[in-house]
C-alpha cells in the first residue's frame, strides 16, 4: 500500500507542468537573516557550554589505553 502511495506521489511531482515564479529581494533578505540568526545561535551555544565541550573532548581523547602485551 505504501509503495503505491509513494509511486503516485512520485508521478504527481514528475508530471506537473512548468511553474513560472520568481523570488523577490525580500525573500533573499529573509533567508540571509535566518542564516545569520543560526550562526549567532550556534556561536552563543558554544560560548555558553564551552567548558562542558572542552571537558568532553579532553575526557574522550585523553583516556589511558590498556597496553597489549
Amino acid at each position: 500500500m505504501t509503495k503505491k502511495i509513494a509511486a503516485l506521489c512520485a508521478l504527481f511531482f514528475l508530471l506537473t507542468p512548468g511553474i513560472f515564479a520568481y523570488i523577490d529581494p525580500g525573500t533573499g533578505s529573509y533567508l540571509v537573516q535566518i542564516l545569520i540568526a543560526a550562526l549567532v545561535s550556534v556561536s552563543l551555544g558554544v560560548k555558553i557550554f564551552w567548558k562542558n565541550i572542552k571537558f568532553f573532548f579532553k575526557k574522550v581523547f585523553s583516556k589511558d589505553k590498556p597496553d597489549s602485551q
